[in-house]
């Protein structure tokens, strides 16, 4: 009987949390099915490819070993660096969201061998960390910054970092299966941390070294209703800029604690700094935290640090992090091309950030910017097959350059710092989830693909579904089916680019800032629409087969940079919908970082099935641009986004 009482409470937390004060809450991934087209087609090689190669990975470079070992399992030496769990429990969410997405009887099976070998790691009180089980006080010789102690090298250590990928595994396990297996495990751990950090005397006052652990807390609040998950995520937050201990890590690498976002407290912190995806992973959590508390100061600073980074330090295709030292955000408008960072997990932190900025807000801005990031930054850290990836992504190259990461010239199966493998691995299955959100009782469309959900609005169930070819194509049709006939509001975001901005900000604009204006139909009529907050919004009594049309203009744009990004004075980049461009040797006569562009020039518009998957390409004279996310996958070779405007 209390076996079936928990699960019952932790579907009813799961259900009724994000719900809280009417806030807006995303579609939950396995009620969003994808049937054909650009995202089932990647949703594909997420379950057959990217996710058995990274487990693949994992497996041969001992990173799954390591809870066999720690646990007494198998006999052997740890394998690779301190942050190497993490890994692995990212390739297990994005398999739990696979089987999400779709069931697969074998994977499951898999996932529960190796939850076995992360319980037998987990020592008795609920600590997990293989490097310290493994090699105990010998760590801090071992590894620099892993310390000699639990906790000891707070600002370096990677110990909250890794079971805060721990925790989301586990959430996505548990919504995959209603198994509470990895969950069990994950609340043990998070139950630990309860008592070991806080205000309390005997406890530890510190901040994460490496931001997560504050995002997975949050989640495993919704997911479990143990508040104290929440508090104590509000707690790492709150001691930003309070902590009175500092790494050995900080002098020895000349790094500050703005480096780790903890310069100031949290309040007070006024712009992007910082090595990226630590820096958004905090801006994601503070969101998200803000959904659950209102908190006007931290309101305030969000906001403050959302535009300062994507009008002032966000490139053309929504990557951040300029600076190869630190992986960091530069000054303002320090944006160069050639020699652009832009790490793709700081990509995917871009996009974990905007959407829960949106959950907060309800604004379309921040989806504008999770689209540009989705089809650009993040598309781009992988191939068309789903098997090599990039740590780096620049915006022009000479073929040769990669950061001593083995990329930025061409992309590569895996590396000995394997979180970007890891990262799109996981996110890559779970895109169908970004797809939609309900509140109160309206329903909101965010993103544009071929499928059909299932939801609910007015305490009906609802099932909508979306025909279309984008972004190929600006035509979508939407079908919506209640189970009876009854009002609500279905809003849909118009994308800025089909409205003439660029993105939100004068960051970039586009030459020719005429757009044609969004049609929309309702069952083949002319309908009054309104926009609010970035969506248009149709207010009506809704009948099972009711059909919603939607045409947004594709023209190719013009794009420019702001005058003040020095890398983008005297040249133009080229895009149509949300899809940026870019020019490769391969289709150029061997040369990209020479190509003229007139200001009168114009390019056309052609899809070629058998051609990188699938892609339009743009042509004008001897020109040959395809899609920036496809480039490098026929080998190293010229690649610039960026061109001089004669």
């Amino acid at each position: 009987m209390t076996k079936y009482l928990s699960l019952f409470l932790l579907i009813f937390f799961s259900q009724s949390l994000f719900a809280q004060g009417n806030r807006i809450s995303p579609v939950p991934l396995k009620n969003v099915k994808t049937h054909r087209g650009f995202w089932h087609t990647r949703l594909e090689s997420a379950q057959n490819v990217t996710v058995p190669h990274a487990l693949h990975q994992c497996e041969i470079t001992g990173r799954i070993d390591n809870f066999a070992i720690a646990g007494g399992l198998k006999k052997g030496e740890f394998q690779g660096v301190r942050f190497n769990d993490s890994d692995v429990f990212k390739v297990v969410e994005g398999a739990a969201y696979v089987l999400q997405n779709k069931y697969d009887p074998k994977l499951d099976h898999y996932l529960d061998s190796l939850i076995t070998l992360f319980a037998a790691a987990q020592e008795p009180d609920g600590y997990l960390y293989t490097v310290r089980t493994i090699n105990k006080d010998t760590t801090g010789s071992y590894d620099w910054i892993a310390g000699p102690y639990r906790y000891s090298f707070e600002n370096g250590s990677h110990e909250l970092y890794n079971v805060g990928h721990l925790y989301e595994a586990a959430v996505a396990h548990y919504e995959a299966t209603g198994k509470t297996t990895l969950l069990n495990i994950a609340t043990k751990n998070a139950d630990h941390l309860v008592k070991t950090f806080g205000p309390n005397p005997g406890q530890l006052v510190v901040v994460p070294g490496h931001e997560e652990i504050e995002i997975a807390l949050i989640r495993l609040y919704r997911t479990t209703g143990k508040k104290e998950y929440l508090d104590l995520s509000r707690f790492f937050i709150d001691m930003r800029g309070r902590s009175d201990k500092r790494s050995l890590y900080l002098d020895e690498h000349k790094l500050g604690p703005a480096y780790f976002q903890d310069q100031v407290p949290f309040v007070r912190q006024k712009e992007a700094v910082g090595h990226a995806v630590r820096a958004q992973y905090l801006y994601a959590a503070v969101a998200d935290m803000l959904t659950v508390q209102d908190d006007p100061k931290y309101d305030t600073a969000i906001q403050t640090i959302w535009n300062d980074a994507t009008a002032k330090k966000q490139y053309i295709t929504g990557g951040v992090g300029a600076r190869e030292d630190g992986e960091a955000f530069d000054q303002p408008y320090v944006l160069p091309n050639d020699n652009a960072y832009a790490e793709t997990c700081a990509a995917i932190a871009n996009m974990l950030w905007n959407h829960k900025m949106y959950l907060y807000t309800g604004e379309a801005k921040y989806m504008d910017v999770f689209e540009r990031v989705l089809y650009n930054g993040f598309l781009g850290g992988m191939s068309v097959k789903g098997d090599e990836f990039f740590y780096v992504n620049p915006m022009a190259s000479n073929g040769k350059n990669d950061f001593g990461k083995g990329s930025g010239a061409v992309r590569h199966e895996w590396f000995g710092t394997a979180c970007c493998p890891t990262n799109v691995s996981r996110f890559l299955p779970a895109v169908p989830g970004y797809m939609y959100a309900t509140q109160g009782n309206e329903l909101f469309v965010n993103l544009f693909a071929d499928n059909e959900a299932t939801l609910t609005v007015n305490d009906m169930v609802v099932k909508i579904s979306q025909q279309t070819n984008y972004p190929w194509e600006g035509n979508i049709k939407m079908t919506v089916s209640p189970e009876k006939t009854t009002n609500f509001p279905l809003s849909v975001r118009v994308p800025g680019w089909a409205n003439g901005e660029a993105i939100p900000g004068n960051l970039y604009y586009y030459q020719d800032k005429n757009s044609n204006p969004v049609l929309v139909t309702v069952n083949g009529k002319n309908v009054p629409a309104t926009i609010e907050k970035g969506y248009l919004k149709l207010a009506r009594t809704w009948k099972k087969g009711d059909v919603v049309t939607l045409s947004l203009d594709m023209p190719v744009r013009k794009v420019k940079a702001n005058e003040k990004v020095k890398a983008g004075q005297g040249k133009v980049a080229l895009e149509r919908g949300p899809i940026v461009y870019c020019a490769e040797g391969h289709d150029n006569s061997g040369k990209a970082l020479s190509i003229p562009v007139t200001s009168g020039q114009i390019f056309k518009s052609e899809y070629r099935q058998d051609f990188l998957g699938g892609v339009n390409v743009l042509t004008s004279g001897n020109v040959t641009l395809i899609p920036y996310y496809a480039w490098a996958n026929r080998g190293a070779n010229e690649m610039a986004i960026w061109f001089d405007q004669k």
